[in-house]
């Protein structure tokens, strides 16, 4: 591995400990928690696969007439991810995007979609992010992690992209928060199964072959230039932190949520 990658691993890892131990999953014990939390991390995974998209046009070719782009093995890499978070299996065979997949586990758990789909559909008819965020009601933190994502898309810069792809992205769910899944899934399969099927397809794609792919793809986007290494280690760094302000807001209200009851 690059010595500048490990670096940035080294570096970041207080703040990786910081979502890998946050208190949100310690909060959640019924399907009811389930909710909260899946209404809040629906908005990551969509920009997730925005920041995907914005790599594969950034690296490949996406427009007429067809001209070979960039670097090789970077268009592979790339490719690769994207035909694996975008056309994916369901627990039924059925293709469809790890975005489709979780409204889908929203849907089975009885968690509102109805801000999700509508921010959708907002941004869909030519709307900007702030009348989306509005019309929608989108919750505060999740509009802060929505926009400091297309800053890096909206910058241009590969591997400023890569690096939030790569360090703050979705290989940060600890063991314990599949375990309580799991045990969700055993009192109301009817109500939790398809969110397990998505962890576990999170864990076999995801957090292994991807993340491999991903570091390769920083690396090779890096290369030798010291200020890119630098500007992708603060990138990674705004990512996280942002991810930990989304996981406060979805521990607040569900522990507000407990209050209330």
């Amino acid at each position: 591995m690059h010595p500048n990658i490990t670096k940035i691993q080294q570096n970041i890892e207080p703040l990786r400990q910081q979502i890998i131990n946050h208190r949100v999953y310690s909060a959640i014990s019924e399907v009811e928690d389930l909710q909260v939390f899946m209404e809040h991390h629906i908005y990551a995974v969509w920009d997730f696969m925005s920041l995907l998209k914005a790599l594969q046009i950034n690296l490949t070719c996406t427009t007429l007439p067809w001209f070979p782009v960039g670097d090789a093995v970077t268009r592979q890499l790339i490719n690769e991810i994207v035909a694996g978070e975008e056309s994916d299996a369901d627990q039924d065979g059925n293709v469809k995007s790890h975005f489709e997949l979780y409204l889908d586990a929203m849907v089975q758990s009885g968690a509102n979609v109805e801000p999700i789909n509508n921010f959708l559909t907002s941004l869909q008819k030519g709307r900007d992010f702030d009348m989306a965020f509005e019309l929608a009601c989108v919750p505060k933190p999740a509009r802060a992690f929505v926009n400091s994502t297309f800053e890096t898309i909206n910058s241009g810069k590969a591997h400023l992209q890569a690096a939030s792809f790569t360090f703050g992205r979705e290989d940060l769910i600890p063991n314990m928060f599949f375990s309580m899944v799991n045990d969700l899934n055993c009192k109301q399969p009817d109500k939790v199964s398809i969110f397990k099927y998505y962890l576990e397809r999170h864990i076999e794609v995801d957090g292994d072959q991807h993340s491999h792919l991903a570091l390769s793809m920083t690396e090779k986007l890096c290369e030798k230039d010291d200020n890119f290494w630098a500007e992708a280690e603060e990138t990674a760094r705004q990512a996280l932190q942002k991810r930990i302000d989304l996981w406060d807001a979805a521990y607040a209200e569900i522990v507000g949520n407990k209050i209330l009851a």
